[in-house]
């Protein structure tokens, strides 16, 4: 093998891997040693689970049973624009939750474009807030995820498959039954389950759409008992449950995404015949129109209210954006810290150390923080340690993405120059200098633009430590739209939407920039 001809140290990515596993468990093993002997569930912590359950097993049906007609739409239609909606697709994914909620009230909240036009119309206006408003968010977030998915599956069907139906006569039914149909049983529970694990996790759209006794999730349990009752022992209990929820579901999803495929074509670009009907390019046209307006109104929304305020923002919406800047390029590097030995690790042999990365989807950030508060408490004033813990979290929730991204284009730069490398007995920091960043710039920059992205748009362990008087950007924004004061939490939205892209496309460009030079 090629990675075994170049001098790779794993020892820096089995430190890596230990500190990530450390933090993790660690934190785990904090809460569940502090949760009180003894102690069981009560009613409202049973009904916290009942309602986290059920919004995620609405959310992800409603999410895969609406991108199935979209993705079959882009499947099989061609047309100007194409590309950049598909791409669009990807954006909500580091679209800070607190600005789609304001875009989502915009709409559909009792002043939304929505209401007004259901109160002229005489009729019933539509209640966005509790269990509603929760559902609502989710499928905004999981329909552009849900059909990417579902979009890969109608593309991994060879092109040679559908030339076969074409010369046997087939029509849609029967290209449905036979091609499509199989295909949508191997790929919808894999997105389903994915879905329903991210849904899970949720805490920003509970925080501010949900919170009712009848709309809490487990999250925003923790969230209370810490905040409000400082019952650590009740958050403890509550970490518990949801480490077990969010790690079952993230392993089903494991499982069912690997299902048997159709096998591999050639690759060859086909023109869909059997669509072709008026009635069906109508239909089409109709999903993809309703998708992209339901998913590109709520933020057109915040940019038309927010973009006139945006001078005259408070002097502490500026210093929020100012840490929360800090915080994400802490993050960033962080991340980087973690991921790249490991990565590098993991492409040298050491599989295992990236499930240690992959820690982080079982892990809440929530709970993390609240192990955190446990740690640092008997030593030390926990608030005063806000930002760093934050920066800690968002870099370990980022690393999984991170290493996806990263570990197949290390293991592949390993192979090609291995041999080469020891030739010219690189290794260590030189082989990293010279060899390995260079081929691995591009993905470098993805990574740490959607790491810094994740963490400019986080409402969730920093709802935990801030104090009055520091904040992110986020979480001050939340305090405005709390306080009523929607023309500055407008402009703060679209402040943190710059800052979220910007930071996005800078380090994505600069990795792309020297790959196209």
């Amino acid at each position: 093998m090629a990675y075994r001809a170049v001098a790779i140290k794993r020892w820096p990515g089995m430190v890596a891997a230990a500190l990530v596993a450390a933090i993790v468990l660690g934190t785990l093993l904090a809460v569940t040693l502090r949760a009180e002997a003894g102690r069981g569930l009560g009613p409202s912590e049973w009904a916290a689970i009942r309602f986290t359950i059920l919004q995620a097993v609405i959310s992800a049906a409603i999410s895969v049973a609406l991108a199935v007609p979209v993705a079959r739409a882009l499947a099989r239609r061609r047309f100007f624009g194409r590309r950049i909606l598909i791409t669009l697709l990807g954006a909500p994914f580091i679209l800070p939750v607190i600005v789609a909620v304001m875009g989502l009230l915009a709409v559909f909240g009792r002043s939304g474009v929505l209401n007004v036009a259901l109160r002229w119309l005489g009729l019933p206006e539509m209640q966005v807030y509790g269990f509603h408003g929760v559902v609502l968010a989710h499928v905004f977030f999981n329909l552009p995820l849900a059909s990417r998915l579902i979009l890969q599956g109608w593309q991994d069907i060879p092109a040679e498959r559908f030339r076969l139906a074409a010369q046997l006569g087939f029509g849609p039914r029967d290209i449905w039954r036979v091609l499509e149909r199989p295909m949508l049983r191997r790929v919808l529970p894999g997105a389903a389950a994915v879905i329903f694990a991210i849904c899970l996790s949720s805490f920003a759209v509970a925080l501010t759409l949900g919170g009712g006794p009848k709309a809490t999730t487990v999250e925003l349990a923790i969230y209370q008992a810490f905040r409000f009752d400082f019952d650590l022992g009740r958050a403890a209990l509550l970490s518990c449950v949801q480490i077990l929820l969010v790690g079952t579901a993230a392993l089903l999803a494991l499982r069912l995404s690997g299902r048997d495929s159709f096998g591999a074509g050639m690759d060859r670009q086909l023109q869909r015949w059997d669509a072709q009907s008026r009635a069906l390019r109508v239909t089409d046209a109709a999903c993809i129109m309703l998708a992209a307006l339901f998913l590109v109104l709520p933020i057109g929304l915040v940019l038309a209210k927010g973009l006139p305020g945006l001078p005259q923002l408070p002097v502490t919406v500026w210093r929020a954006a100012g840490v929360s800047l800090i915080v994400a390029l802490v993050s960033t590097v962080l991340m980087l810290v973690f991921a790249l030995p490991m990565a590098v690790a993991a492409a040298a042999g050491r599989g295992r150390l990236e499930a240690a990365g992959l820690l982080g989807i079982a892990a809440s950030p929530l709970v993390i923080g609240t192990g955190l508060f446990i740690v640092i408490h008997p030593i030390a004033d926990p608030f005063a340690f806000a930002f760093p813990v934050t920066a800690v979290v968002n870099a370990i929730m980022a690393l999984p993405f991170a290493l996806r991204i990263m570990v197949p284009a290390v293991r592949d730069t390993v192979q090609s120059y291995g041999q080469l490398s020891a030739t010219l007995n690189l290794s260590g920091i030189t082989w990293l200098r010279l060899v390995l960043i260079p081929r691995i710039r591009g993905t470098l920059g993805f990574a740490c633009g959607l790491t810094a992205a994740m963490s400019m748009g986080d409402l969730g362990v920093i709802a935990l430590f801030a104090d009055p008087e520091h904040a992110t950007l986020p979480l001050q924004m939340y305090r405005l739209m709390g306080a009523y004061q929607l023309q500055a939490a407008a402009g703060a939205a679209v402040l943190l939407l710059v800052l979220s892209f910007g930071l996005f496309w800078l380090m994505d460009k600069g990795g792309r920039g020297h790959a196209e030079a």
